[in-house]
């Protein structure tokens, strides 16, 4: 996809500063990081959203990000990690185009990700969407 940012690093139009590349992915330093060591990782393909993921990428990736973050433990001495990843504008995502996020935490980092706070529904809700989400 011409206009889509990650679509033009990948096809290297833009320069990066990549860290990993197979068939299906690419994992990139975040331009913008958030803490040292940030690293995006994106599919190859331009694919909008993890709803739109092969059932190929889809396996992929979860091994990927945790041989990825295995090295960032050894090599940044990370106290932590957050992986993160956003789908559709509500969601927070800016790049239309699917890209899990594998940050670095260090302790006293004073970064805030998520200013959620917990609700105290009623049984029976949790009971009704239970009912509606559960899959065989």
């Amino acid at each position: 996809m011409s206009n889509c940012l990650f679509c033009s690093i990948v096809e290297g139009r833009i320069p990066s500063y990549p860290i990993y590349e197979d068939d299906y992915y690419l994992a990139i330093m975040d331009r913008y990081p958030c803490a040292k060591g940030h690293v995006l990782i994106m599919p190859k393909r331009h694919v909008p959203d993890v709803f739109e993921l092969s059932e190929a990428e889809a396996l992929a990736l979860l091994p990927l990000a945790q041989k990825i973050a295995a090295k960032m433990r050894d090599e940044l001495k990370m106290d932590g990690l957050n992986m993160l990843q956003n789908n559709g504008k509500a969601a927070g995502q800016e790049i239309e185009h699917f890209h899990l996020h594998l940050l670095p935490r260090y302790n006293g980092d004073g970064l805030k990700l998520n200013n959620a706070k917990p609700t105290d529904p009623p049984l029976d809700e949790l009971a009704k969407y239970s009912e509606l989400l559960r899959t065989v």
